[in-house]
């Protein structure tokens, strides 16, 4: 295989998740052997869906994906599921095969070495359930490249990675010298590597083809925005003063009204002119996350807490308490414990850690699993609030870019980032005393993180933070840090 020679290409493919659910319309493209390609897109418009197709697990409607003859692929998903998390490290690895692999352990430790996640004599026995957030992270990418394909593609990969592991995984990329496909919303670590950028429209359904670094083709997607409203701003002028004139000459009555009449069809075609300007570049709108009424004294004071090293639990003593309209920030690397010791402090289970009676705790968990799967966004929403009031969720939800088709689907048939911001509108219903956030950056549109910073730094309320972005945090008031590692 020729390196630049064509190893997947897109002709015409369409492709429906449903009936009336368009994902692909017409998409034309193509990946070349040895490029490092970012695929861009909304919350929502199907980037993992494309994923699919490109492997195979789903057949498009119309239209042909051509594929390099023997092509290898394969996929790095944003989530271990659910199924998988009783297996043993061993077992996780071989599911990725269709044939029985009998040196998959060394195969296994190359790998893990690669992804940078230390072992130890029975990590192949060890459950995957077991690992932190960010082990898991690095357990999904060793497990696409323990298959070493032609193309690799990384959903999220950096969701859950430490610095140490983000700083890692670009340097990977961009030594490897195969073809890499990548959904992520961080736009430094893309810049780091990015040679082109696919473009998913979420509304018109169609996918765009650009060349250069993840920057450029920012600036160049900005600038035709740019150009686009200003061309509508000037034709809807015209517009506008066209329709006055016709409503003046239809009054008139006799030959004025034949002038009427043809200056409609101008101002048709004039309206059919308008450009319909990238909807998704939209961004969440400003919110604000109440805070649980009449708060006063500690809301949670912590004597001790618990860590993790070399898989076995450490106490640590420790003064500290946390009041109304103040912010801690936990620190540490990927498997120290902290979305362990989070969970513990929403369940009320952690030991050395009180919080106060009757404070209603906002937890956004990094799997969103602590909202129900089955249930739909209405349910999930309407549960969080004191009065149900349907109005007031609609409004709620529409500000973070939730439709009213939405707001019938399960949970479980959202996609991750859509998850996310029905989390955030969940919290600004619920009117917690006491804001738990594991990793909220993950999944999201890097469009919507200073509105989502903005809006914890200004929650007058206690708020725990757990976060691997550090341009995230500096946008956010932090009154405590607690490094977990010290």
């Amino acid at each position: 295989m020729a390196k630049d020679e064509t190893i997947v290409r897109f002709e015409d493919v369409s492709y429906e998740f449903g009936p009336n659910k368009p994902i692909l319309m017409e998409a034309s493209f193509s990946i070349r052997r040895g490029t490092k390609i970012t695929l861009m897109g909304q919350n929502g418009a199907g980037k993992s869906t494309l994923f699919k197709i490109i492997t195979g697990e789903i057949e498009p409607d119309e239209g042909e994906v051509v594929k390099f003859t023997k092509l290898s692929i394969a996929v790095s998903r944003q989530v271990i599921p659910r199924a998988q998390m009783g297996l043993t490290v061993r077992e996780f690895f071989q599911s990725v095969f269709d044939h029985k692999v009998y040196d998959i352990d060394p195969r296994i430790d190359e790998v893990l070495e690669i992804v940078n996640l230390k072992g130890h004599e029975k990590m192949h026995e060890r459950i995957v359930g077991s690992f932190s957030g960010g082990q898991q992270a690095r357990l999904l990418l060793a497990s696409a490249l323990i298959q070493d394909p032609d193309l690799l593609l990384l959903d999220e990969p950096t969701n859950n990675l430490d610095k140490a592991g983000i700083e890692h995984l670009k340097d990977f990329i961009k030594n490897y010298d195969k073809t890499v496909v990548v959904i992520s919303h961080d736009a430094d670590f893309l810049n780091s590597f990015t040679e082109g950028v696919l473009y998913l429209d979420v509304h018109s359904h169609k996918m765009e083809q650009y060349a250069g670094n993840y920057f450029d083709v920012l600036r160049e997607i900005s600038a035709r925005i740019e150009k686009e409203n200003m061309k509508n701003a000037q034709l809807e002028k015209t517009i506008a003063a066209s329709k006055e004139k016709m409503n003046f000459f239809a009054q008139k009555g006799g030959k004025m009204r034949l002038v009427a009449k043809k200056m409609r069809d101008k101002i048709e075609e004039s309206e059919e002119n308008l450009v319909d300007v990238r909807a998704e570049d939209k961004t969440i709108r400003p919110f604000k996350i109440p805070m649980q009424e009449d708060i006063v004294g500690e809301i949670v004071t912590i004597h001790s807490y618990t860590t993790l090293k070399d898989h076995k639990p450490k106490v640590h003593k420790k003064s500290l308490y946390l009041k109304r309209g103040m912010h801690l920030l936990l620190a540490g690397p990927n498997g120290i414990g902290k979305s362990t010791l989070l969970e513990s402090i929403a369940n009320k289970t952690a030991e050395g850690v009180k919080v106060k009676d009757g404070i209603r705790i906002g937890y956004y968990r990094q799997d969103f699993s602590n909202m129900d799967f089955d249930a739909t966004v209405r349910d999930v929403l309407f549960k969080a609030m004191k009065e149900p009031f349907e109005e007031k969720m609609r409004a709620t939800v529409a500000g973070f870019l939730i439709s009213s088709e939405l707001i019938g689907q399960k949970i479980g048939n959202l996609s991750e980032g859509q998850k996310g911001l029905v989390a955030f509108a969940r919290l600004v219903l619920m009117r917690p005393g006491l804001l738990i956030l594991d990793e909220p950056t993950n999944h999201m549109n890097f469009r919507h993180l200073p509105v989502i910073a903005k809006a914890l730094s200004e929650y007058e309320g206690a708020m725990i933070l757990v976060s691997h972005v550090p341009e995230f945090v500096r946008q956010i008031r932090i009154d405590e840090t607690l490094d977990l590692a010290k």
